[in-house]
């Protein structure tokens, strides 16, 4: 009896498999190939400027961060400008309301439920007679 598997694996070892090699493809002449390729920007040359890089990424959110921060001060400062124009109505409103309660004729009605009247009789005139003392 034999092993046939190991005969099999025998036979496959033995049949290789051409694998055919793809020639390189070649890159497009274009600005960006030429860039990267013909030693205008390089390795050393990126590393140097990434400082600087990151120095305007900082700027950029600095800049993006104050403009959020402006837009935050004119929504307060609108906000704040509606609630003063509502509370100088309402200070109008009552001071008008309290001119009108402060007239003689609505103290009157007021006075009545409390059981006081307006006096009937005029004013009387105090006079005070001088005393002729030797001093």
């Amino acid at each position: 009896m034999t092993n046939r598997l190991r005969t099999e694996i025998q036979e496959e070892e033995e049949v290789e498999e051409v694998v055919e090699e793809r020639p390189a493809r070649e890159l497009p002449d274009n600005f960006f190939t030429q860039l990267f390729t013909r030693g205008f920007l390089t390795t050393e040359k990126a590393t140097n400027a990434l400082p600087f890089v990151l120095f305007l990424a900082f700027l950029g959110m600095v800049y993006i961060g104050n403009m959020h921060y402006a837009e935050k001060s004119v929504r307060e400062i609108d906000a704040l400008t509606k609630e003063v124009k509502e509370l100088g109505w309402d200070y109008k409103s009552t001071k008008a309301d309290m001119a009108y309660k402060s007239t003689l004729t609505e103290v009157a009605k007021r006075a009545d439920t409390l059981g006081l009247s307006q006096s009937v009789d005029p004013p009387g005139k105090i006079t005070v007679k001088e005393v002729a003392d030797g001093n």
